[in-house]
């Protein structure tokens, strides 16, 4: 026999086989992982494409001009499955940024930045020192940075709420507005008119003090600044938004000439003015070039759930057409005045079209405007004299050119003006509560433009829910335990008794 036809040469050959088999199974393997890790596709097959960031989005990243950083306080251990939800919301997300930023180096001839974007997440509670560092004291919020600017991005701007429900995620474009804003070197400047008594961004006091709205602004990369128009006779020209906090004295006429020019120039001016009762303003005109008025009313409610046992206005009724209060609308959060005049659209106004003037916050029907409330009677509604109830104390307005098809196809905004009647609910006594702040915050962000709409579609939410009795669920946990292990098994014993005969 010779050595090719024998056994010891048939095992060896079988043996070589073996190996070689194994090698070029390693080698394929190991070809396709490099051609998967330097060379790769991807592919989103979801419905709502739901892990692929949109073209706008794609664009910025690929411009960024400085690193991002971003810092998750959202944690996925939670008790709560609405957090937890929300936590593979953000991340499955925020992977597709990193991913989409990974491939931004500087080049040699300057074409583009090394701005990549990195994810963090964080335990604020046990990672204490971390979070004290980085400022944040709260959690479930989103932290925005890049060099110096900081912008926070809070739960209840990611989803569009009806009803207490989540029906839409807007992450993406609240994230990208976000990042947007803090690779911008220049913070967007607020100015607060001074001279008259307003309140001021750095006085610490309970009842008339802004401290504490001053942090919550810096936080979201606004620089604040102050501006006597008696002293210096002109608006600065990088303000972007200007703020009038209950001035408790008239502005001269020469003041309120400077504001209105400023709010009609080239880009419009946008306007915030808060109005405490039982003080004159001489801002009557500016507000009917806007069409809204202030009446000289004090707002009283004796109805059951129009006031707390401090005295304070409970309001609870909120416009769902502004992105100002719709959200905190839709989740039923109330707002906490203390002293309030009517701050409302001027019912007398001309309904030219040129502008866009929505009533924002209104009492009960319970409430009227006392206009009496300067004598040392006790409140009390008079037919025909009081404004009656519900008293609008938040209005809107927006000016607004009317689109032309031979030019343009849509409307061109203009300038934007927010009123309240009241001051004292943004005073650092009454910030903490979640509505007062809030609906501040969205006031400066769609006065100055942050709330501006990308082209960014919303994704909806989808819910998947099984409904199975207990039977079923009995012979699905058998079928789990049982069928899928024998099956295995069945054909693995065919396959042995096969390969025997």
């Amino acid at each position: 026999m010779s050595l090719a036809d024998s056994f010891r040469a048939a095992r060896w050959i079988r043996t070589v086989n073996l190996v070689l088999q194994a090698v070029l199974f390693t080698a394929l393997f190991s070809g396709l992982n490099y051609l998967a890790l330097h060379y790769a596709w991807r592919y989103d097959l979801t419905q709502h494409r739901r892990h692929s960031l949109s073209p706008e989005t794609l664009s910025y990243l690929k411009g960024l001009r400085s690193p991002v950083q971003i810092v998750v306080t959202v944690t996925d251990d939670s008790e709560n499955d609405d957090v937890a939800q929300i936590y593979r919301d953000i991340s499955g997300l925020l992977r597709e940024y990193v991913y989409a930023s990974a491939g931004n180096r500087p080049s040699d001839d300057g074409g583009s930045y090394d701005g990549r974007v990195t994810v963090r997440y964080l335990d604020v509670f046990r990672q204490r020192r971390e979070a004290e560092t980085l400022g944040i004291e709260q959690t479930n919020v989103i932290l925005v940075m890049s060099g110096n600017n900081r912008r926070t991005v809070g739960i209840e701007e990611l989803y569009r709420f009806e009803k207490q429900q989540k029906k839409e995620f807007r992450g993406e474009q609240a994230l990208t507005a976000a990042i947007l804003d803090v690779d911008n070197s220049e913070p967007t400047k607020i100015y607060f008119l001074l001279g008259h008594g307003e309140m001021r961004p750095d006085d610490a006091d309970a009842l008339r003090g802004l401290s504490d709205l001053r942090d919550a602004l810096r936080a979201r990369n606004f620089d604040l600044l102050g501006v006597d128009l008696s002293q210096r006779k002109s608006i600065p020209e990088d303000a972007a938004l200007l703020i009038i906090a209950a001035p408790q004295g008239p502005y001269d006429p020469f003041e309120v000439e400077l504001i209105r020019a400023w709010m009609t120039r080239s880009p419009p001016g946008r306007l915030i003015i808060l109005l405490a009762p039982g003080y004159r303003h001489g801002l009557e005109n500016l507000l009917s070039d806007w069409g809204l008025v202030s009446d000289d009313v004090r707002v009283h409610d004796e109805g059951p759930s129009g006031q707390d046992e401090a005295g304070n206005l409970i309001l609870r009724s909120l416009s769902k057409e502004s992105p100002i209060t719709a959200v905190f609308l839709a989740n039923e959060i109330p707002l906490r005045f203390g002293s309030a005049r009517a701050a409302r659209p001027d019912p007398g106004r001309a309904r030219d079209g040129g502008f866009d003037v929505k009533p924002l916050i209104a009492t009960t029907e319970t409430a009227w405007g006392e206009r009496g409330y300067r004598s040392s009677q006790a409140p009390r509604y008079d037919v025909g004299v009081d404004l009656p109830g519900p008293v609008v104390v938040a209005a809107s307005s927006e000016r607004v050119t009317p689109p032309n098809d031979d030019v343009l196809p849509f409307s061109v905004r203009g300038g934007r003006v927010v009123l309240f009647g009241g001051a004292d609910f943004v005073a650092n006594g009454r910030l903490s509560n979640t509505g007062n702040l809030g609906v501040f915050l969205n006031a400066v962000n769609w006065t100055s433009d942050r709330d501006t709409q990308l082209n960014i579609p919303p994704r909806p939410i989808e819910r998947f829910q099984l409904s199975l009795s207990q039977d079923e669920l009995v012979r699905l946990r058998y079928s789990l335990l049982l069928g899928v292990p024998g099956a295995a098994a069945l054909f693995g014993l065919i396959v042995y008794w096969t390969r025997r005969r």
